[in-house]
């Protein structure tokens, strides 16, 4: 069994291994990871070897954190990456390259469109009709978008949204709200099967699906990272927010959204919890406390759009796609019967 792990902002650590009377066996550790002294890599493998095969990452951290000598230094990596690439060596997880992925950069449609888009995309990924796919959003009209279980009345100012301009609309994920101003964000979705996440914890498949971006943003001179559970910052800010949807076929939607150019005032007479975020921090400003990605990079956001699509196509020998009229077709239905409705709206008051 082989498994690998691209550890968020460190190194590849890959678990090659056996199975014997539901047992480890044979395991070895390797990767392009540092670590001193030498001979703690046998230590490592023999705190590994013979373990139950139903032990879990963490049991799997704490026998390797408990084998290492001391003053080991482990750099790139730690125990617990030891534990999530047995997982996912166990688990027979495919990589990256392993998938043959599409790119789709399709022209604006509207907020609710966008939405139906990554349910009946991520349906057709989880059920084996379309390649894993990375899609770049494009908007026709500003919004905001309110997490699947956030209340639309405490969390939007309907009259602020009216005047500045923004239709309200709900997503089928969880998290906070985000004011997606057409033109002045980066928003992007990924469909992936449920093979590539496992044997990762829910938290730990936020970093992983994301560092591709973290790699991309770094390469325009942004010292992106991410801060659990789910926002990409950097020394000047807040950046951007992902959120998750699991489907019981399998299919996995990852999407995050990036500020571009944020009015903040704006975002304070839209979003009411923004108000209380600001509060809650002492901070007066809400321009000070999310950091777009103009002020940092200088550069036009069709030119960091296409930064993005370079990166993941290199990593990951991506190809152009397309959304198929049949597609589009399936979510014009759904925004009819789901995300043009009242009560898919109001679901949380």
């Amino acid at each position: 069994m082989h498994g690998e792990y691209k550890v968020p902002g460190g190194k590849l650590v890959v678990a090659d291994l056996e199975v014997r009377d539901g047992r480890i066996a044979d395991f070895h550790l390797a990767g392009d990871f540092f670590l001193e002294p030498d001979d703690a890599l046998a230590d490592i493998d023999a705190a590994v070897n013979g373990l139950p095969v139903e032990t879990d990452a963490a049991a799997i951290a704490a026998a390797v954190r408990a084998a290492l000598p001391e003053g080991a230094q482990l750099l790139g990596f730690t125990p617990e990456a030891v534990g999530t690439v047995v997982r996912r060596a166990l688990v027979t997880a495919p990589g990256w390259r392993e998938l043959e992925w599409e790119i789709v950069h399709e022209p604006a449609v509207s907020p609710r469109m966008n939405l139906a888009l990554d349910e009946v995309l991520t349906t057709r990924v989880g059920d084996g009709r379309r390649k894993p796919t990375l899609r770049i959003w494009e908007w026709n009209e500003s919004a905001v978008v309110i997490g699947s279980f956030q209340s639309y009345r405490n969390e939007v100012d309907p009259e602020g949204a009216a005047r500045h301009g923004f239709d309200v609309v709900r997503r089928i994920s969880g998290g906070g709200a985000m004011l997606m101003e057409a033109g002045a964000i980066i928003t992007y979705s990924l469909y992936v099967p449920a093979s590539l996440v496992a044997g990762l914890t829910f938290a730990d498949s936020y970093a992983f699906l994301d560092d591709w971006v973290l790699q991309a943003l770094r390469s325009v001179g942004v010292e992106a990272t991410y801060q659990p559970l789910n926002d990409i910052a950097s020394p000047q800010g807040k950046i951007g927010g992902a959120a998750q949807k699991r489907l019981a076929n399998g299919g996995v939607l990852h999407h995050a959204t990036l500020s571009y150019d944020m009015d903040g005032q704006v975002m304070t007479e839209v979003l009411r919890i923004g108000r209380e975020k600001l509060s809650d921090k002492g901070t007066v400003s809400a321009a000070k406390r999310v950091d777009p990605l103009r002020s940092q990079t200088g550069l036009p956001r069709e030119a960091i759009i296409e930064r993005f699509t370079q990166t993941f196509t290199t990593l990951y020998g991506a190809a152009p796609g397309h959304i198929t009229a049949e597609e589009y077709a399936e979510a014009e239905a759904l925004v009819a019967a789901k995300f043009a409705t009242d009560t898919w709206l109001h679901r949380v008051p």
